[in-house]
Protein backbone atom coordinates (compact mmCIF):
# COMPACT_ATOMS: atom_id res chain seq x y z
CA UNK A 1 0.00 0.00 0.00
CA UNK A 2 1.11 3.66 -1.05
CA UNK A 3 0.20 7.10 0.51
CA UNK A 4 0.98 9.94 -1.78
CA UNK A 5 -0.06 13.25 0.20
CA UNK A 6 -0.10 16.42 -1.37
CA UNK A 7 2.10 18.75 0.75
CA UNK A 8 1.31 21.95 -0.94
CA UNK A 9 -0.90 23.01 -4.41
CA UNK A 10 0.69 26.33 -4.76
CA UNK A 11 2.61 28.56 -6.96
CA UNK A 12 5.53 30.42 -6.16
CA UNK A 13 3.82 33.09 -4.23
CA UNK A 14 1.29 30.82 -2.52
CA UNK A 15 -2.47 31.64 -1.74
CA UNK A 16 -3.19 33.69 -0.44
CA UNK A 17 -0.63 36.30 -2.00
CA UNK A 18 1.25 38.60 0.40
CA UNK A 19 -1.02 41.97 -0.06
CA UNK A 20 -3.59 40.35 -1.99
CA UNK A 21 -7.13 41.24 -1.28
CA UNK A 22 -8.86 39.44 -4.74
CA UNK A 23 -11.93 36.90 -3.26
CA UNK A 24 -9.68 33.91 -3.26
CA UNK A 25 -7.16 35.49 -1.52
CA UNK A 26 -9.33 37.21 1.01
CA UNK A 27 -11.40 34.08 1.74
CA UNK A 28 -7.96 32.61 2.61
CA UNK A 29 -7.10 35.08 4.77
CA UNK A 30 -10.50 34.74 6.56
CA UNK A 31 -11.03 30.79 6.95
CA UNK A 32 -7.49 30.43 7.53
CA UNK A 33 -7.61 27.93 4.20
CA UNK A 34 -3.69 28.51 2.21
CA UNK A 35 -1.89 26.75 -0.68
CA UNK A 36 1.60 26.00 0.21
CA UNK A 37 4.54 25.54 -2.36
CA UNK A 38 3.62 22.31 -4.69
CA UNK A 39 5.56 19.34 -3.45
CA UNK A 40 4.36 16.03 -2.84
CA UNK A 41 4.94 13.10 -0.16
CA UNK A 42 5.57 9.80 -1.11
CA UNK A 43 4.97 6.59 1.52
CA UNK A 44 4.96 3.19 1.82
CA UNK A 45 5.70 1.02 4.62
CA UNK A 46 8.25 2.53 6.43
CA UNK A 47 9.60 5.04 4.28
CA UNK A 48 9.21 8.42 3.04
CA UNK A 49 9.83 9.79 -0.21
CA UNK A 50 9.53 13.67 -1.24
CA UNK A 51 9.47 15.03 -4.79
CA UNK A 52 10.53 18.19 -4.59
CA UNK A 53 11.68 20.47 -1.31
CA UNK A 54 9.46 23.91 -1.41
CA UNK A 55 10.23 27.04 0.51
CA UNK A 56 7.52 25.49 3.12
CA UNK A 57 8.98 22.49 4.32
CA UNK A 58 9.15 22.60 7.70
CA UNK A 59 5.46 23.67 7.91
CA UNK A 60 4.21 21.03 5.61
CA UNK A 61 6.33 18.12 7.28
CA UNK A 62 5.29 19.65 10.34
CA UNK A 63 1.36 19.05 9.30
CA UNK A 64 1.95 15.52 8.18
CA UNK A 65 3.21 14.30 11.45
CA UNK A 66 7.08 15.65 10.85
CA UNK A 67 8.24 11.94 9.67
CA UNK A 68 11.69 11.05 8.38
CA UNK A 69 12.50 11.92 4.78
CA UNK A 70 14.71 9.34 3.41
CA UNK A 71 14.74 10.34 -0.43
CA UNK A 72 14.12 13.67 -2.13
CA UNK A 73 13.62 13.80 -6.03
CA UNK A 74 14.11 17.29 -7.73
CA UNK A 75 12.23 18.15 -10.90
CA UNK A 76 13.92 21.40 -11.70
CA UNK A 77 16.00 23.99 -10.26
CA UNK A 78 13.33 26.50 -9.43
CA UNK A 79 13.54 28.17 -5.83
CA UNK A 80 10.16 27.50 -4.96
CA UNK A 81 10.70 23.25 -5.99
CA UNK A 82 13.98 22.91 -4.24
CA UNK A 83 14.97 26.08 -1.50
CA UNK A 84 13.29 24.35 1.74
CA UNK A 85 16.20 21.60 1.19
CA UNK A 86 17.96 23.55 4.23
CA UNK A 87 15.39 22.60 6.61
CA UNK A 88 16.30 19.62 7.42
CA UNK A 89 19.60 21.09 8.76
CA UNK A 90 19.55 19.78 12.54
CA UNK A 91 16.51 18.11 12.29
CA UNK A 92 17.89 15.03 10.19
CA UNK A 93 20.53 14.20 8.23
CA UNK A 94 20.03 15.57 5.05
CA UNK A 95 18.53 12.66 3.09
CA UNK A 96 20.10 11.25 -0.63
CA UNK A 97 18.88 12.91 -3.87
CA UNK A 98 17.89 12.18 -6.94
CA UNK A 99 17.15 13.75 -10.16
CA UNK A 100 17.97 14.39 -14.17
CA UNK A 101 21.75 15.11 -14.43
CA UNK A 102 21.59 18.64 -15.25
CA UNK A 103 19.03 19.59 -12.24
CA UNK A 104 21.71 17.67 -9.97
CA UNK A 105 24.77 19.73 -11.15
CA UNK A 106 22.72 22.78 -10.93
CA UNK A 107 21.51 22.69 -7.80
CA UNK A 108 25.12 20.83 -6.28
CA UNK A 109 26.39 24.44 -7.06
CA UNK A 110 23.55 26.47 -4.99
CA UNK A 111 24.03 24.01 -2.10
CA UNK A 112 27.95 23.86 -2.63
CA UNK A 113 28.06 23.97 1.02
CA UNK A 114 26.57 21.09 1.64
CA UNK A 115 27.73 17.21 0.96
CA UNK A 116 24.91 16.29 -1.41
CA UNK A 117 24.18 12.56 -1.41
CA UNK A 118 23.27 12.83 -4.79
CA UNK A 119 21.96 9.99 -6.74
CA UNK A 120 21.80 11.41 -11.08
CA UNK A 121 19.25 9.28 -12.98
CA UNK A 122 19.14 9.76 -16.90
CA UNK A 123 14.83 10.41 -17.73
CA UNK A 124 12.98 7.50 -19.30
CA UNK A 125 15.23 4.76 -17.30
CA UNK A 126 13.84 3.82 -14.03
CA UNK A 127 15.55 3.41 -10.94
CA UNK A 128 13.68 2.05 -7.38
CA UNK A 129 13.19 3.96 -3.59
CA UNK A 130 11.13 1.87 -1.00
CA UNK A 131 9.96 -0.74 -3.41
CA UNK A 132 8.26 2.13 -5.82
CA UNK A 133 9.62 1.91 -9.39
CA UNK A 134 10.60 5.99 -10.71
CA UNK A 135 10.79 7.37 -13.68
CA UNK A 136 11.38 10.87 -14.61
CA UNK A 137 10.39 12.48 -17.96
CA UNK A 138 11.58 15.33 -18.98
CA UNK A 139 8.55 18.02 -19.59
CA UNK A 140 8.50 21.97 -21.22
CA UNK A 141 9.68 24.31 -19.34
CA UNK A 142 10.85 27.04 -21.17
CA UNK A 143 14.18 27.90 -21.46
CA UNK A 144 14.89 25.36 -18.25
CA UNK A 145 15.44 21.55 -17.83
CA UNK A 146 12.45 20.39 -15.76
CA UNK A 147 11.17 16.28 -15.62
CA UNK A 148 8.39 15.12 -14.28
CA UNK A 149 8.06 11.50 -12.37
CA UNK A 150 6.10 8.66 -12.88
CA UNK A 151 6.08 5.91 -9.99
CA UNK A 152 4.60 2.69 -9.53
CA UNK A 153 3.90 0.16 -6.76
CA UNK A 154 1.35 -2.02 -5.74
CA UNK A 155 -0.56 -2.55 -8.88
CA UNK A 156 -0.80 1.57 -9.08
CA UNK A 157 0.87 4.42 -10.90
CA UNK A 158 0.90 7.94 -10.53
CA UNK A 159 2.13 10.78 -12.57
CA UNK A 160 3.56 14.67 -11.80
CA UNK A 161 3.78 16.51 -14.99
CA UNK A 162 5.84 19.52 -12.33
CA UNK A 163 5.69 22.54 -14.20
CA UNK A 164 4.90 22.31 -18.32
CA UNK A 165 3.38 24.02 -21.12
CA UNK A 166 1.24 21.85 -22.67
CA UNK A 167 3.97 20.90 -25.17
CA UNK A 168 4.68 17.22 -23.42
CA UNK A 169 7.26 15.17 -25.69
CA UNK A 170 5.60 12.24 -26.99
CA UNK A 171 8.25 10.49 -25.12
CA UNK A 172 6.40 11.96 -22.05
CA UNK A 173 3.15 11.63 -22.56
CA UNK A 174 3.63 7.68 -22.90
CA UNK A 175 5.54 7.41 -20.04
CA UNK A 176 2.51 9.30 -18.49
CA UNK A 177 -0.59 7.68 -20.49
CA UNK A 178 -3.12 5.12 -18.29
CA UNK A 179 -1.82 6.70 -14.32
CA UNK A 180 -4.22 5.50 -11.87
CA UNK A 181 -3.75 9.04 -10.39
CA UNK A 182 -1.89 12.01 -12.26
CA UNK A 183 -0.69 15.50 -10.87
CA UNK A 184 -1.38 18.43 -13.63
CA UNK A 185 1.09 22.13 -13.19
CA UNK A 186 -2.81 24.42 -14.06
CA UNK A 187 -0.84 28.00 -12.39
CA UNK A 188 -3.75 29.58 -14.36
CA UNK A 189 -7.17 30.46 -14.78
CA UNK A 190 -8.62 29.30 -18.81
CA UNK A 191 -8.12 33.05 -19.74
CA UNK A 192 -4.40 33.17 -19.25
CA UNK A 193 -2.05 31.49 -21.51
CA UNK A 194 1.71 31.34 -21.10
CA UNK A 195 4.12 29.82 -22.56
CA UNK A 196 5.95 28.23 -19.47
CA UNK A 197 2.62 27.03 -18.02
CA UNK A 198 -0.56 24.82 -18.65
CA UNK A 199 -3.61 27.05 -17.60
CA UNK A 200 -6.30 25.15 -15.96
CA UNK A 201 -8.32 23.91 -19.19
CA UNK A 202 -5.22 22.72 -20.66
CA UNK A 203 -4.15 20.99 -17.33
CA UNK A 204 -7.78 19.38 -17.55
CA UNK A 205 -7.69 18.65 -20.96
CA UNK A 206 -4.43 17.12 -20.82
CA UNK A 207 -5.84 14.86 -18.26
CA UNK A 208 -8.09 13.98 -20.76
CA UNK A 209 -5.92 13.00 -23.10
CA UNK A 210 -3.58 10.97 -21.28
CA UNK A 211 -6.39 8.70 -19.85
CA UNK A 212 -6.01 9.14 -16.50
CA UNK A 213 -8.32 7.34 -13.95
CA UNK A 214 -8.43 10.26 -11.82
CA UNK A 215 -6.50 13.46 -11.20
CA UNK A 216 -5.81 16.62 -9.71
CA UNK A 217 -4.42 20.51 -11.16
CA UNK A 218 -2.10 21.42 -8.34
CA UNK A 219 1.02 24.13 -8.95
CA UNK A 220 -1.72 26.74 -8.66
CA UNK A 221 -1.66 30.75 -8.90
CA UNK A 222 -4.16 32.39 -6.02
CA UNK A 223 -6.70 33.41 -9.76
CA UNK A 224 -7.67 29.59 -9.19
CA UNK A 225 -10.93 29.78 -7.11
CA UNK A 226 -11.45 26.88 -4.18
CA UNK A 227 -14.39 25.15 -5.69
CA UNK A 228 -13.29 25.21 -9.23
CA UNK A 229 -13.31 21.20 -10.23
CA UNK A 230 -10.22 18.92 -10.00
CA UNK A 231 -8.53 20.96 -7.89
CA UNK A 232 -5.96 19.40 -5.34
CA UNK A 233 -5.77 21.06 -1.73
CA UNK A 234 -3.12 21.13 0.73
CA UNK A 235 -3.17 17.77 2.91
CA UNK A 236 -5.26 15.69 0.37
CA UNK A 237 -3.74 12.03 0.67
CA UNK A 238 -4.38 9.14 -1.47
CA UNK A 239 -4.18 5.84 -0.03
CA UNK A 240 -3.35 3.32 -2.91
CA UNK A 241 -2.83 -0.09 -3.81
CA UNK A 242 -3.79 -3.61 -2.04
Amino acid sequence: MMRVRLLGTGDTAGTPKVGCTCPVCTRAAQVGMERLRTSILITRGEENILIDTSPDLRAQLIAAGAPHIDAVIWTHGHYDHFSGFNDFYRVQKFPPVYGAPPVLDYLGGVYDYIRLDAHPQSPYEPFELAGITFTLGVVTHPDDYTCGVVWEADGVKVGYTADTNKYLPERTKELLSGCDLLFLDGLFPPDVSHHKHMNYDEAVAMAGELAAKDFRVVHMSHRIGWDWAHIGLDGETFVLGE
